[in-house]
């Protein structure tokens, strides 16, 4: 008996192992529940890294005040649009390398990494000129007082400046997911959080003889982190370390392969960016009751993130699964996968909207001594843990279709569930309805649950198993 439970315990850390240090897996063959396990696994850890970037910076800038933690809630509103482009282009990349790699075509792979990688350098550079020199407006136009402008603006220059480290942080840990390889992403993020960290405190007080930044000093530290991470990943693909191997040949322009890709770029940046400008929508009317109302609602949705982070690891898995097997040929296997990851992710999220419904207080009360903003945050975290049921499957949904190369389904989800119904129905229970922060709240609640129904019953259709890219 005894030996038996020796076994079983061993065989468990011996596929944790397989998963955080790089599986060979073929994930066209075998049993799902493992392959989405060996993918999830590292993407989990990947993205709980990404989340806590931003719970690192909230918790050293915090002790500089409200208009402080101001600053970082209205300048990530505004970083969302920057990664409505960073995602789009990842999924683009990552629907692309792993269709290839479904059919068994290492190198049309390695090209059509290389033309996603030129399109996120040209991007960035353009968008990280125009941040860095309008970003006290830019704050202004987010509603930010001008205590919080005078303060923040420096802060919001960097992170936009910057932001080539975001975006091709995301885009070529798309490549590494789209390939099976999510180990690699994860140890991406992992570097790049690390860095972050240690330097943090060091930027932000003036620790161990860094120059004292202030609020500023938590963008050069997060900056650098994602620089470092974005070397780090450039060494795998050009060193050959990963499964896309990119070679001196591959450098060039492909423009049929280009031309594929961008078209599923495009219209998956525009998904993005209807959905992340929603927030950046919600956060605009949840910053007219005040500095603490933004704090209150920034720290809550930060908790949001991280609790959700595992959700994250199982819909990532759906895509790549859904390309790969898409890719060799097998859609009824693409399709039981999504099956198989929603269910998964309906139980664990349904879990979470527990424990942050009635623990709401005591998990706030850890992050902030300010009663007015634990309030806030409270009232949030338990409104929006209402729908997790439903959000479990609008998420795999959402990354299904992605998977597949059909970004325009989810894009014309998005603007029904978020610009028709998910902006005005928050406007107005805050305001005309007199809910205030609430009606922000329960308008986050309604519209995912309207999404998650019409992403399910669209999926059910099955016109995404059509797509050719």
């Amino acid at each position: 008996m005894q030996a038996a439970t020796d076994t079983v315990s061993t065989s468990k850390w011996e596929f944790l192992r397989e998963a955080l240090s790089g599986t060979q897996q073929d994930f066209t063959e075998g049993r799902l529940s493992r392959g989405i396990a060996l993918l999830a696994i590292p993407t989990v850890l990947e993205m709980a890294m990404e989340s806590t970037f931003g719970l690192v910076d909230a918790f050293w800038v915090a002790r500089l005040g409200s208009d402080a933690i101001a600053v970082i809630g209205l300048t990530e509103s505004l970083i969302v649009l920057i990664f409505s482009i960073a995602m789009g282009l990842s999924v683009a990349a990552t629907a692309t390398v792993a269709r290839r790699i479904g059919e068994k075509d290492p190198e049309g792979a390695a090209i059509a990494s290389v033309q996603a990688i030129g399109c996120g350098i040209a991007i960035s550079v353009a968008a990280g000129i125009l941040g860095a020199l309008f970003a006290p407006r830019l704050l202004g136009l987010m509603g930010a007082t001008p205590s919080v402008i005078h303060i923040g603006s420096r802060y919001t220059a960097v992170l936009l400046g910057g932001n080539a480290s975001i975006i091709l942080l995301f885009l070529i840990n798309g490549v590494f997911r789209g390939s099976g390889d999510a180990a690699t992403a994860m140890r991406s993020l992992w570097l790049a959080n690390l860095i972050n960290i240690v330097l943090d405190p060091c930027f932000i007080y003036g620790y161990a003889g860094f120059p004292k930044l202030g609020v500023m000093g938590a963008a050069v530290a997060t900056t650098t982190g994602r620089s470092i991470g974005v070397l780090y990943q450039l060494w795998v693909l050009f060193g050959g370390q990963g499964r896309v191997a990119v070679g001196r040949r591959h450098l060039r322009v492909d423009w049929p392969v280009l031309r594929r890709l961008l078209q599923v770029a495009r219209t998956s940046m525009i998904q993005y960016f209807v959905a992340m400008a929603s927030w950046v929508s919600l956060a605009r009317i949840n910053a007219t009751f005040g500095s603490v109302a933004t704090a209150g609602y920034t720290l809550a949705i930060r908790i949001i993130m991280f609790g959700i982070l595992p959700s994250w690891g199982i819909c990532s898995a759906a895509a790549t699964l859904v390309g790969q097997n898409l890719g060799a040929g097998r859609p009824h296997r693409s399709e039981r996968a999504v099956w198989l990851a929603g269910s998964y992710n309906m139980v664990f999220l349904t879990l979470v909207g527990i424990v942050f419904f009635f623990g709401a207080r005591p998990i706030v009360e850890r992050f902030t001594s300010q009663p007015e903003v634990a309030s806030i945050a409270v009232q949030c975290l338990k409104y929006v843990s209402l729908g997790y049921p439903f959000y479990a499957w609008g998420m795999v949904m959402e990354q299904a279709f992605n998977g597949a190369g059909d970004t325009a389904t989810p894009t014309w989800i998005n603007l029904f569930c978020y610009w028709m119904l998910q902006i005005p129905l928050a406007w107005w229970l805050a305001h005309t309805a007199g809910l205030g922060p609430r009606g922000v709240y329960l308008a986050i609640c309604s519209a995912e649950s309207v999404l998650a129904v019409v992403s399910v019953a669209l999926f059910r259709r099955g016109r995404w198993k059509e797509v050719r890219i």
